[in-house]
């Protein structure tokens, strides 16, 4: 809103939200942090916060390489936490959730028309195991940059940590992009495979996303990229 009698702009906001919509108490109940106990894990983090967040990573992520350095100043304000040690994201989602929660769901879908799945940790993780061992075999590395370029399904997931279960970078283009877009995109990042899909469901329409792949991979070739650095899987 503005004033124009003034010289200067004032600027009033609308978007200031003062309602509360507290959860049914019996749902509160299950809730694993209550409002007392966040008060107190403030209160923590506020005293020792390397203290803190070292021992909320030394108990909530399974590492591969125990960390020694908590938090390294030396290129502030660019702080890094933990950087000596090592981890796998995907084993941290999925494996080591195996035990105790493999027949739970980790994805239930509903498409567009109405069709819906449901993957447990056990059949999330085989299937991005198998697609993993797919993108290897294509010869993805670590490293290696990964463009995804698929519709809002499950598969999306898949590929999302198969990448990090082998180490190569992921870069997700909006499937509502044009086959110009994502050719930027593949440009820019320096691909080695796009991983893509015959078609998805948006707004009552089908796009058609294996047509651009193929017409922003043949204009990639076009401005002179090797064919053989756009692998499709």
């Amino acid at each position: 809103m503005y004033d124009f009698r003034m010289s200067t702009p004032v600027v009033e906001s609308v978007l200031t939200e003062q309602r509360s919509f507290p959860p049914a108490p019996a749902f509160a109940a299950t809730a694993r942090v209550r409002p007392d106990d966040l008060a107190v894990l403030h209160a923590e983090a506020a005293a020792d916060p390397q203290a803190f967040w070292a021992g909320l990573a030394r108990a909530e992520i399974a590492w591969r390489k125990p960390f020694t350095e908590v938090l390294d100043e030396s290129r502030a304000p660019n702080y890094r936490w933990f950087a000596d040690g090592e981890l796998n994201v995907s084993w941290n989602c999925l494996d080591v959730r195996l035990a105790d929660r493999g027949d739970k769901t980790a994805i239930l879908f509903e498409g567009e028309p109405g069709d819906v799945r449901t993957l447990s940790y056990r059949e999330l993780h085989a299937e991005v195991c198998r697609f993993a061992n797919a993108l290897k075999a294509r010869g993805v590395e670590r490293g290696d940059r990964v463009v995804i370029y698929m519709p809002m399904v499950p598969e999306a997931v898949v590929a999302m940590q198969a990448c990090a279960r082998i180490g190569a970078i992921h870069s997700v283009v909006f499937g509502g992009f044009s086959a110009i877009s994502l050719k930027e995109r593949i440009e820019d990042a320096g691909a080695r495979c796009l991983v893509t899909a015959d078609g998805g469901r948006r707004g009552g329409q089908v796009i058609e996303l294996k047509a651009a792949a193929d017409k922003a991979l043949a204009d990639a070739v076009a401005r002179g990229i090797r064919q053989d650095d756009h692998r499709a899987a």
